[in-house]
Parts: C-alpha cells; sequence; structure tokens
C-alpha cells in the first residue's frame, strides 16, 4: 500500500484520519521507514479537519474514564481488560505522535523527525499489545475506553509549548510510573498470558522513557526560543490546563533517564 502522500507532514495528518487500526499502525510505521526518500515542508500550515481529531475504530466504545470498569486481573477477563485499556493507550499514542507533527509548523527538521520516530515505536507497541490480547481470545474494541490522553491535545491544540509540557512529559510520562506496577501484579499472578504481557511492558517502558525524553528536551528548547523558565513555568502550566498530577509512588530512575531534573522530581513528588 503506497504511503497517502509524498510529503511527512500531510501523510501523518492523513494516518490520523485512517479508519483501520492495523492499517494505521502499519502506514506510522513506514512513514517513518521511508522518510529519507519524502519530502518535508516544516512552514506549511495544514488546514485541520473536521472533526479534529483521529478516526477511531466504528466498534469502539468511548466512555467517560470513570464509567471504564477495572477487574482484578486474577481472572483471565480482568487481565484482558487491563491489555485492552493499555492497548487504547498505546493507540491513541500513535494520535499523539503524528498531531505533534503535523499540527505545529515551523519548528527544525529533528522535532518532526523525532515525533515520526515515535509514532512508529507506539505503532509496534499497539500491534504488539493488540496480539497479546488476541492471543488471549479477545480483541480492541471488545470493552469501553475513555479518551483522557486526547482530551490534552484538545486543551493544547493551539500552543506547542503546553503541549510538550503536559502530553509527553506529563500524561505519558505517568506511565513510566505506572507501568513496573502493572507488571507486578500480573507477575504475581504468574500465568502464561500474565508473563508474555509483562515482558512485553518491559519493551514498551524502555521506549517510553526514550519519547518522555522527546518532549522533555523539545519543551525546554521551546521555552529557551521565548525566554521562559522551563522549571518555574510547569507549575503554572499544568494549574492552567488542569493536568492531572502523577501518582505514586513516581519511577524516579526512568524519570531521571528521560531527563527530568532533580528540582522538577521534588515538585512532582511533593504534589503525588
Amino acid at each position: 500500500m503506497p504511503l497517502p502522500s509524498s510529503e511527512w507532514r500531510t501523510c501523518a495528518l492523513a494516518v490520523m484520519q485512517m479508519a483501520d487500526p492495523l492499517a494505521k499502525a502499519q502506514t506510522a510505521e513506514r512513514l517513518y521507514q521511508q522518510r529519507s526518500s519524502l519530502q518535508l515542508d516544516v512552514d506549511a500550515t495544514l488546514a485541520i479537519p473536521v472533526p479534529d481529531a483521529p478516526t477511531m475504530p466504528s466498534q469502539l466504545a468511548l466512555a467517560a474514564h470513570t464509567d471504564v470498569a477495572r477487574r482484578s486481573p486474577a481472572t483471565l477477563q480482568g487481565r484482558a481488560v487491563l491489555v485492552h485499556a493499555i492497548v487504547h493507550i498505546e493507540y491513541n499514542a500513535i494520535h499523539l505522535a503524528l498531531d505533534a507533527v503535523w499540527r505545529f509548523a515551523g519548528m527544525p527538521a529533528s522535532y518532526y523527525e523525532d515525533w515520526l520516530k515515535v509514532a512508529a515505536e507506539e505503532a509496534k507497541h499497539f500491534q504488539m499489545l493488540r496480539t497479546q490480547l488476541q492471543s488471549m481470545g479477545f480483541d480492541y474494541g471488545d470493552f469501553p475506553a475513555h479518551q483522557g490522553l486526547w482530551s490534552m491535545c484538545e486543551k493544547t491544540r493551539h500552543d506547542i509549548l503546553p503541549r510538550m509540557a503536559l502530553v509527553p512529559r506529563t500524561l505519558e510520562a505517568r506511565g513510566l510510573d505506572a507501568t513496573p506496577l502493572i507488571q507486578e501484579k500480573l507477575r504475581q499472578v504468574n500465568t502464561d498470558d500474565a508473563k508474555a504481557t509483562a515482558t512485553i511492558l518491559d519493551t514498551i517502558l524502555r521506549e517510553e522513557v526514550g519519547h518522555v525524553a522527546i518532549g522533555n528536551y523539545w519543551y525546554r528548547w521551546l521555552c529557551h526560543q521565548r525566554g521562559l523558565e522551563p522549571v518555574g513555568l510547569y507549575p503554572k502550566l499544568v494549574e492552567q490546563y488542569e493536568a492531572p498530577r502523577p501518582k505514586a509512588p513516581l519511577n524516579l530512575d526512568a524519570r531521571r533517564a528521560a531527563g527530568f531534573t532533580e528540582e522538577e522530581l521534588q515538585y512532582l513528588e511533593w504534589g503525588s
């Protein structure tokens, strides 16, 4: 299947609007792999689609986060609900990365390459976890899911600085804290499917550190360009956009590896 455009950012927007999850994930990977043969127009302001949101699978029921059930991982269906929730997070993470590529003009070429790479890795994570869910007898769309990640994209769609501050280095960084706790619960269950899922999460956690690091880098780059102090600005953005605070315990080693400073970690620990 050919790519939907010969230009990076136009292609990223087209991939977001694809309806089939597998085709979307595979095309996101192919876009990154073939980037050197494509054009990049960093200055183009692309037409905003209507609706201004990614296309989701028709069989997926979206609900408020308070209405999405949580079940014990001690049962197969409970583990399937858990894996399904992570599959949905990874699917939306493809959108977060592609949206960062197409929406914001005027950034260095390395910015767009960074986020294309993130989109490709999130696409890989989605496919790994969906395959695991299918091996358990379920599929993406079998349970309701919420759009908490995407809602912050909508709030920050007009300004790249809060987008970098509050999506990769805030919402996605919460996965660095949550993943080891999920793995521990799965390993306590000790079934084949639970152990397989925990192993997949090893790969995802390692690569998500790199994704959060990219968010940290570009947040600080943008602050420098605008003459703003990143550490002092961050709490103001959290308040302005009503961003959620992290839940203890924080994965301090992973957050340090992703570029958080000790001053930032003290602030995050104080509020968690």
